[in-house]
């Protein structure tokens, strides 16, 4: 049954109207680097709604704010960034450079360098650990990870691994960190209280990719020479499955309103869908040429796909991973980072040094009644800088929704920042909550 909703409109400052697009995914605009940049690497600030992306080239971080794409910093960093993580807890950017074999370490609200740390040799993959506000960085030619506390800014720890370590990821579930090991075909599990290796369990030919299903307290690996999936139990490090896929497995995300996890198979040129419970593979999806990178947007349950040579964004269905759309954009795509506030996600395009942003609306469902909504007369109530929302039951929730249909930000009962929100003609769509909805106080 669909859902019903109650609508208001919202005009934040007095912004011009705007019309739904064609399409429900679409590229609204691209941010332009100095040349020979090389934008490689990207990730998100929750805490400030920020894009950053690691240009290889240039040795900096450019730091987008993700209201209205504009970059409001160019961050020095290492030679050759190759990998950025977010840390939520202390608001800081981590930048793993493999060429001058640090760290650098950047404040979340300032933009400036904290902190700069030696690393192994040739540091290249990060993951933050949430429990105890720590960050690890596997170093490939040194076969180890270096330990750097959240709190203190130094390294805590050196951690021997087998060779080549090339993933990670963290598992909150039961505070471990994997790694990847890919010329051992191994995959070391550490400690996250203690740094240090509780086993170290086998795997397939080259694992390249790791993924953490939190509904399962699974571990998925990707193996790139076997062409297969390494599924390891959270719990017990056993390994309870190995999945086929496509050719050269390697980036993956999980999607948790389906529990299932993508893999993106970079040779063959297609995605890989796995059950979450019963390890099967479910669907094989083809996409463009040489995927290289994954990202799940939950607002919509899709999931995007950087086709690397093949110039584009595949958008699918996060249910049955079907193909919505297929987006073309600049050339040598690399990774991709998603601001959930605006439902905005931004690709590296590597030769073009420039940022593609793509925009997703609200599910064509949903869309139609807003179109209709704004079409209808309504009394429009100015607000600045904080709406509240008064007179209802604490469970009510809704979003604030611009004149595109795009989810813009979530709303409770109280008082709601909407600084953040680009001025513009809004309505609140109510998602929780009573059936009806007898005030609403905007001031």
């Amino acid at each position: 049954m669909p859902r019903r909703y109650t609508t208001f409109a919202v005009a934040l400052l007095g912004a011009a109207l705007l019309t739904s697009p064609a399409q429900a995914q679409w590229l609204e605009t691209t941010i332009y680097l100095p040349d020979s940049s090389g934008p490689y690497v990207m990730c998100y600030n929750s805490t400030n709604n920020k894009v950053y992306c690691g240009n290889w080239l240039a040795g900096s971080v450019s730091v987008i704010d993700a209201v209205d794409n504009t970059i409001v910093a160019t961050v020095p960093v290492g030679r050759k960034p190759y990998k950025l993580c977010y840390g939520s807890v202390g608001n800081k950017v981590y930048c793993a450079n493999n060429n001058s074999d640090d760290v650098t370490i950047i404040d979340g609200a300032t933009n400036l360098v904290i902190t700069t740390l030696p690393a192994g040799r040739e540091p290249r993959y990060l993951c933050y650990n949430s429990v105890h506000n720590k960050v690890y960085c596997a170093n490939f030619a040194s076969n180890t990870v270096t330990v750097i506390s959240g709190t203190s800014d130094t390294v805590i720890a050196s951690i021997q691994t087998d060779s080549t370590p090339c993933a990670l990821c963290f598992n909150p579930v039961n505070n471990k960190v994997y790694c990847a090991n890919f010329f051992d075909n191994s995959i070391s599990v550490i400690d996250g209280a203690m740094n240090s290796v509780i086993t170290t369990v086998p795997a397939g030919a080259g694992p390249y990719g790791l993924c953490f299903n939190a509904a399962q307290s699974k571990i998925y690996c990707a193996n790139w020479n076997s062409h297969n999936v390494t599924i390891i139990d959270g719990s017990t490090n056993q390994v309870i499955a190995t999945v086929p896929v496509g050719t050269n497995p390697g980036a993956m995300c999980y999607n948790d309103s389906n529990d299932i996890v993508f893999c993106a198979n970079f040779t063959s040129g297609d995605v890989t869908l796995i059950d979450g419970t019963s390890n099967q593979v479910i669907a094989t999806v083809a996409v463009g040429s040489l995927p290289r990178a994954l990202g799940y947007n939950d607002r919509n349950n899709k999931v995007y796909c950087v086709n690397h040579t093949g110039n584009s964004v595949t958008v699918m269905d996060g249910a049955s991973g079907g193909v919505i759309r297929t987006i073309g954009l600049g050339t040598n795509l690399e990774e991709l980072a998603w601001s959930p506030i605006q439902n905005r996600t931004y690709v590296a395009n590597y030769d073009n040094s420039s940022i593609s942003v793509l925009r997703d609306s609200l599910p064509a469902a949903v869309e139609e009644p807003y179109r209709q909504a704004l079409t209808e007369p309504r009394t429009s109530r100015i607000v600045r800088h904080v709406l509240r929302i008064d007179g209802l039951p604490s469970s009510w929730r809704a979003e604030l929704i611009d004149a595109a249909g795009c989810v813009a930000m979530e709303l409770h009962v109280g008082t709601n920042d909407i600084s953040i929100v680009t001025p513009g003609v809004y309505y609140i769509r109510r998602v929780l909550g009573p059936a009806e909805t007898k005030i609403v106080v905007l001031r």
